[in-house]
């Protein structure tokens, strides 16, 4: 199960363009709790900053200059393709809520922010994300446990037929 340290130490990133958004975040996350987050305001860095921190939640503003949200998370699916894309979108358009769902983010939230609503949806999203992981890493072990299972019977099963052959080549000697 996870407990609440967990979700509290978990690896969030704020994507923001405009820094009293940045600013509204962080410090909810922090009279929160949350101890690991970490802000950009720069779309660009998104991607890099996946790449070396695996977050497991990204908080995304949809409209930014230069490269909007949609973009990011298309660069966010080629560091890992088949992976889960941890990322609440924030927009201030409804009519950008349904898109950004259907290309892989996983919850939204409506700008101005309602933050009880905020704090709980990050928290459900961190839980659930959490959970994935373990599920992932318990998937991992028991695939490795099974190929080591099956390693050790094959080996187990040449041996006995090795000593099958040698029993066999012993009787026909014998006859």
């Amino acid at each position: 199960m996870i407990n609440a340290s967990d979700i509290l130490n978990a690896k969030v990133l704020i994507v923001d363009d405009l820094e009293a958004n940045v600013q509204l975040l962080e410090r909810m996350l922090a009279s929160s709790g949350y101890t690991s987050v970490t802000s950009t305001m720069n779309p660009f860095e998104v991607c890099e900053l996946h790449r070396n921190n695996r977050y497991d939640l990204i908080l995304l503003d949809l409209q930014m200059p230069g490269m909007d949200g949609f973009q990011v998370m298309d660069g966010l699916k080629e560091i890992d393709p088949d992976g889960y894309l941890p990322v609440i979108v924030i927009t201030a358009q409804p009519a950008y809520k349904q898109r950004a769902l259907e290309i892989g983010a996983k919850d939204f939230v409506s700008k101005p922010f309602d933050v009880l609503e905020v704090k709980t949806r990050i928290h459900n999203m961190l839980e659930v994300r959490l959970l994935y992981k373990k599920l992932e890493q318990t998937v991992e072990k028991r695939t490795a446990e099974l190929r080591e299972s099956e390693a050790r019977f094959s080996a187990l099963r040449e041996m006995a037929e090795f000593c099958a052959n040698m029993r066999h080549q012993r009787t026909a000697q014998s006859e």
